[in-house]
C-alpha cells in the first residue's frame, strides 16, 4: 500500500477539487422537512454562511493540524493538476485535504492509544523505497522535488506514518478476530463450479450516499465526478477520495463478481450491457448514487482467449522527412500489397528486405497486452496471416504477423487459500471502515 503513496497523492489532484459542497437548489427538496421545524422561508444569516471559508485548520483530540500541514499536502496534490485551479476549487481542495488529515490523525492516535508505535526507521525505510520507485537510482531527488513544489519530505513521511500505524492496528486488533470457516470457503468453491461458463464481471464502483434532502446536491456532485473521469481522471483516485463503500481503500475495485452479488436489479441491468473500459453513472439506487466502471468481463472458470501467448513479427516502414503525402500513400499501397504476398513467417524477412521494411520478433506476448482493437483482430488470425496495416506517416506504418499461439488451458480458478484470503480481506476492510467511523464519532474536533 505505502509503495504507491506518492502516485496516489498525485493522481488524486483532480479528485480533491470535487468535494461535495452545499448547493442552493437542495433547499427546495428539503422544504417539507423545514416546515415541520417551523423555519422561516427567507433566512437572514447572521454570519458567513459558507463554513468552508471559515474553517482553515483543526485540533483533533488536542493535536493541531496547522496551516503548513494543509499547504504542503495541497501542494503535493496540485503538482499533478494540469489546469488552473479556481478560487472556489481551491477551497474544496483544501477542505478535502483537511478531512484526509483528520482521518490520518485519528488513525495514528488510535494506534498510539493501543501502544502501537511506528519507528522512525520504518518510516525512513518506506520513504526511501517510494523515492527509489519514483526517482530510480537517485532517490535523494525526492527531497528536492517535494521542496520545489511547496511541499516537504515531512508531509509525505507523515502520511507514511499514518498508513503504517493503521495497518499495524488492523493487523493486531482486527485481523485476528476475523474467522473464515472451511464451510464458507467450500461453499464459495461450490458456487463457482455451479456457475462455470456464466459471465462474471470485474467492476469498479464509486458510491455516494444521499438522503431525500441531499439527493440533488449529491447527484450534481456525482455528475461532476463522471465528467472529470471522462476527461481522463483516475477512477482509482476518485474512488479513494469520495466513495463511501467499503471498497474505497482499494480504489473502488469490487473484484470479480457475478451480477446478482450487486443485489440491485438496476445495477445488474446496467452492468450487463457495459463493455470493458466503459463508465456509466450516476445511477440512482436506494440510499444514494452509484458510478460504475467495467474493468473487465470473463466466463467463470473458463479459459480467456486473451491469455493466449503469441509469437508475432512486426513488419514496419517509416518515411523520410519531407516525403509528400502522395509519395507516402504510394509506398503504403506497395507495402500493403507486398505484405499480402508473404508466404508464412519464414518468408517475412525476405519480403521485408524487398520492401525496405524492418522486422521485430516477439515470442512471448499475451493477447491482452495488445491494444483492445488489435486483440479482436489477432484472435481471428491463423498462423501466417497478418493484420491490416495501421499507424501514421509520423510514427510509421506496420502490420503484425501471427507466427504462433499457445492457447490457455481451462482456468482452474482460485485455490482454497486464495478464496479464504479474499474473504478475510473483505471482512477486515468492512470492520476497518466501521472502526474509522467510530473514531470520528468519538473524536473532539475544534475547527479554526
Amino acid at each position: 500500500m505505502t509503495a504507491n503513496i506518492i502516485s496516489r497523492l498525485l493522481s488524486a489532484a483532480a479528485a480533491a477539487g470535487l468535494a461535495t459542497a452545499p448547493i442552493a437548489g437542495q433547499a427546495q427538496d428539503a422544504m417539507a422537512q423545514g416546515d415541520l421545524l417551523g423555519l422561516p422561508s427567507d433566512l437572514s444569516m447572521l454570519t458567513n454562511s459558507d463554513p468552508n471559508k471559515r474553517v482553515a485548520t483543526a485540533v483533533v483530540n488536542g493535536f493541531v493540524i496547522t496551516q503548513t500541514d494543509i499547504d504542503q499536502r495541497v501542494a503535493l496534490l496540485l503538482a499533478a493538476n494540469e489546469r488552473p485551479v479556481s478560487e472556489q476549487e481551491m477551497i474544496r481542495v483544501r477542505m478535502q485535504v483537511l478531512r484526509n488529515l483528520i482521518d490520518e490523525t485519528l488513525q495514528i492516535q488510535a494506534a498510539l492509544s493501543q501502544e502501537i508505535e511506528v519507528s522512525q526507521a520504518e518510516v525512513d525505510q518506506t520513504y526511501a523505497r517510494v523515492a527509489a520507485q519514483n526517482f530510480g537510482q537517485e532517490p535523494g531527488k525526492m527531497d528536492d522535488y517535494l521542496t520545489s513544489i511547496g511541499s516537504s519530505p515531512a508531509a509525505l513521511k507523515r502520511q507514511i506514518t499514518g498508513e503504517l500505524a493503521w495497518n499495524n492496528l488492523l493487523r493486531r486488533n482486527v485481523a485476528p478476530f476475523v474467522n473464515i470457516s472451511t464451510d464458507e470457503v467450500n461453499e464459495m468453491i461450490e458456487r463457482m463450479e455451479a456457475s462455470r461458463g456464466t459471465e462474471e464481471y470485474r467492476l469498479g464502483e464509486i458510491y455516494l450516499s444521499a438522503t431525500p434532502e441531499t439527493s440533488s446536491a449529491v447527484e450534481d456532485n456525482a455528475r461532476k465526478i463522471v465528467e472529470q473521469l471522462r476527461q481522463g481522471g483516475s477512477f482509482v483516485a476518485y474512488a479513494r477520495q469520495f466513495s463511501e463503500a467499503s471498497t474505497a481503500a482499494v480504489g473502488g475495485d469490487l473484484g470479480w463478481i457475478q451480477l446478482p452479488q450487486l443485489k440491485n436489479e438496476q445495477l445488474e441491468q446496467v452492468a450487463s450491457e457495459m463493455t470493458p473500459g466503459q463508465l456509466v453513472g450516476p445511477i440512482a439506487i436506494p440510499g444514494g448514487y452509484s458510478i460504475l466502471y467495467l474493468i473487465d468481463r470473463r466466463q467463470v472458470l473458463m479459459a480467456d482467449p486473451r491469455d493466449a501467448v503469441l509469437s508475432l513479427k512486426q513488419i514496419q516502414i517509416g518515411f523520410d522527412p519531407g516525403t509528400t503525402e502522395a509519395a507516402a500513400q504510394q509506398r503504403v499501397a506497395r507495402f500493403t500489397e507486398g505484405v499480402q504476398k508473404i508466404r508464412g513467417c519464414g518468408d517475412a524477412e525476405n519480403v521485408a528486405a524487398e520492401l525496405g521494411a524492418n522486422v521485430v520478433t516477439n515470442d512471448q506476448i499475451r493477447v491482452r497486452a495488445l491494444p483492445e482493437q488489435l486483440q479482436n483482430i489477432i484472435l481471428q488470425l491463423q498462423v501466417g496471416q497478418s493484420t491490416p496495416p495501421f499507424g501514421s506517416f509520423e510514427e510509421g506504418v506496420r502490420v503484425l504477423m501471427l507466427c504462433g499461439r499457445d492457447d490457455p488451458k481451462s482456468a482452474a480458478g482460485p485455490d482454497f487459500n486464495q478464496i479464504m484470503g479474499q474473504l478475510e480481506e473483505d471482512r477486515i476492510e468492512k470492520r476497518a471502515q466501521r472502526y474509522l467511523r467510530d473514531l470520528r464519532n468519538d473524536a473532539y474536533i475544534e475547527y479554526n
